[in-house]
């Protein structure tokens, strides 16, 4: 093979400005040696060549093991509310890339991606990035090009090293700390709190959104002089006979609706946040708002009867939370039953433990995809801690889905979790977009 020959194995041809979106994700997978390769070196450069000067936006970011998009969903809805213009960068995507960049409450179009794409393209010249962190700042093109007021940033994998931390927050929220990435943040809570604290700034106010966050988190708020508001501490979430009461640390108080389906603690995180940026908005506005918030793939009905659930849970943290939701709607006659696909460096095991005792029966489902777990290797290790409950595996989470649902009575639910791509399968199998009316029966 010549040099000429290998240089165009190793360095694919940049698609152009005529390109399609396909072709350019396509190319951004083929850039970089890894998937993951954590450090900030590489994006500093491009986006200084990007940004000469820090964007003019307020910004926030948004970190945690588990309801970072759920956050990131309420706090975009209640600036929207009040009259702020924002834009939002969440990941992964369900079904299309373009969920992952958001103007004003909707996605944004191929076109103004890929002018992003080119852009980053030409400024990176020699420097290989991931597919995230090329994505990234190709969001933040979109952002700034936008001109809106608040860029509202999810953390893509831990915080500290992750690309979205190039940029200095505004405001940090860290929704939860608990085990999960264990080969890229750790196998404990207190060294994955550090990677999580990562985000925070000196003197810049944070929200901590769960109980009794690591003493790593504590020590770099204590080192950086953080004005932290803690749950439990700084403001709290009380039940009441229509839902929770949230109060807030000037004694101001929210009425969170029962009807909310998101994470308690990440639609409190987001209405604390909402008042630290917008002290004098009535905060009389959020419940109305709060209440019409949802998020496609977490805890998202698709089907009324029997009932359809769908939820991105892939730890066992949020297995946890996703079992006391099905607690709470179930029927004294009804079963569980649970669709489950994952992928292979999860806490498989964990997962099904945290939600063993809310499954009456398990329809197992291979991931088609990198990393995902075959059927008979996802029934190995399912088998270990669900025991009999375990119904049948099958090769797809489609046909996992099928099985249940005909099994399924009026009175049962029926609940698909486990990653992204589970989600996603099932709603192409519904032949539903995200954002779909799904309720019918």
């Amino acid at each position: 093979m010549s040099l000429n020959s290998k240089d165009a194995v190793l360095c694919p041809t940049s698609p152009g400005a005529e390109a399609s979106l396909p072709q350019w994700l396509s190319y951004l997978e083929s850039i970089h040696p890894s998937d993951i390769d954590l450090g900030l070196d590489r994006v500093l450069l491009v986006l200084r060549r990007l940004f000469p000067r820090k964007p003019t936006a307020r910004i926030v970011t948004v970190a945690g093991t588990n309801g970072k998009g759920s956050t990131v969903a309420c706090l975009e809805a209640l600036l929207l509310a009040s009259g702020r213009t924002v834009g939002t960068y969440t990941s992964p995507h369900l079904q299309h890339y373009n969920e992952r960049v958001r103007i004003n409450g909707a996605d944004v179009g191929d076109q103004a991606l890929i002018d992003a794409f080119s852009e980053v393209e030409t400024a990176r010249r020699n420097v290989s990035l991931t597919y995230f962190e090329f994505g990234t700042l190709a969001a933040f093109v979109v952002l700034a090009k936008a001109g809106v007021e608040d860029w509202v940033l999810e953390v893509g994998l831990g915080g500290r090293l992750d690309a979205v931390n190039v940029l200095d927050p505004n405001l940090a929220i860290i929704t939860s700390v608990d085990i999960d990435h264990v080969a890229f943040l750790g196998n404990n809570r207190e060294v994955i709190g550090f990677e999580k604290a990562g985000i925070l700034r000196p003197r810049v106010p944070a929200i901590y959104a769960d109980i009794d966050p690591p003493r790593s988190v504590l020590q770099q708020v204590a080192a950086q002089q953080v004005d932290l508001q803690r749950l439990g501490e700084d403001y709290t979430l009380v039940p009441t006979e229509q839902g929770h009461r949230l109060g807030l640390r000037d004694h101001a108080s929210v009425d969170v609706p029962a009807t909310v389906s998101l994470p308690l603690n990440s639609v409190a995180a987001a209405a604390v946040a909402f008042h630290e940026l917008e002290p004098d908005v009535s905060v009389a506005m959020l419940p109305d708002v709060l209440a019409k918030v949802s998020l496609p793939g977490r805890f998202e009905r698709l089907r009324a009867s029997p009932a359809l659930y769908v939820d991105v849970g892939h730890n066992p943290h949020a297995a946890r939370w996703l079992a006391t939701r099905l607690s709470a709607i179930g029927s004294p006659d009804g079963r569980v039953l649970a669709v489950y696909g994952a992928l292979a460096d999860k806490d498989v095991e964990g997962v099904v433990s945290a939600m063993a005792s809310s499954v009456d029966q398990w329809f197992l489902g291979g991931l088609e995809c990198h990393r995902g777990l075959d059927r008979d290797t996802l029934q190995q290790r399912v088998a270990s801690a669900a025991g009999s409950s375990v119904r049948c595996a099958y090769a797809t989470v489609s046909d996992a889905l099928e099985a249940a649902m005909a099994m399924a009575r009026p009175e049962d639910v029926v609940i698909a979790f486990g990653s992204f791509f589970t989600v996603a399968e099932v709603r192409q199998r519904l032949s539903l977009e995200p954002g779909a009316d799904a309720t019918a029966p």
